[in-house]
């Protein structure tokens, strides 16, 4: 294989790598945290509420699911990285409209998961946006990466 093909199928694997890092905090990270007394399970929050937490995990799994079979399966970075960022835009979209429904970062009980005074969450999705916005950038040519 020519040096210019190894240098191609690495930048493919580079891609994969760093997309599938950027699917963690919404296909793993949040399933784990939110499946338990803060969220699915609060007795605080209205069974309807509960119903639509589910709703966008079980929704959330599935779409991570289809990038990491779009990426590694059928070499598809560029449309995996476009949905993983509708996704990963929802979260920072509903968090710049908190203001206007009432919602916000701190559980029901008023604690909040921060470092620093910067929520671990807000840090985590907006690390996971600007990397999804290099691997579009970086994959910009042809629309895909090496398969």
């Amino acid at each position: 294989m020519p040096i210019d093909g190894v240098n191609m199928e690495l930048q493919a694997l580079r891609y994969r790598l760093a997309l599938t890092a950027c699917l963690l905090p919404f296909g793993l990270m949040t399933p784990i945290l939110e499946v338990g007394p803060t969220h699915v399970f609060n007795p605080d929050w209205p069974a309807h509420a509960r119903l639509h937490e589910v709703w966008q995990l079980v929704t959330h799994c599935g779409l991570a699911a289809l990038c990491l079979w779009l990426a590694w399966a059928r070499g598809q970075v560029r449309l995996a990285t476009g949905i993983a960022a509708i996704v990963t835009g929802g979260f920072l979209a509903a968090l710049a409209l908190a203001p206007t429904y009432g919602g916000g970062m701190t559980h029901s009980d008023g604690t909040e998961l921060a470092v620093a005074g910067v929520n671990v969450a807000v840090a985590v999705m907006a690390a996971a946006m600007a990397g999804l916005a290099l691997i579009a950038w970086a994959t910009r040519k042809d629309g895909r990466a090496a398969a």
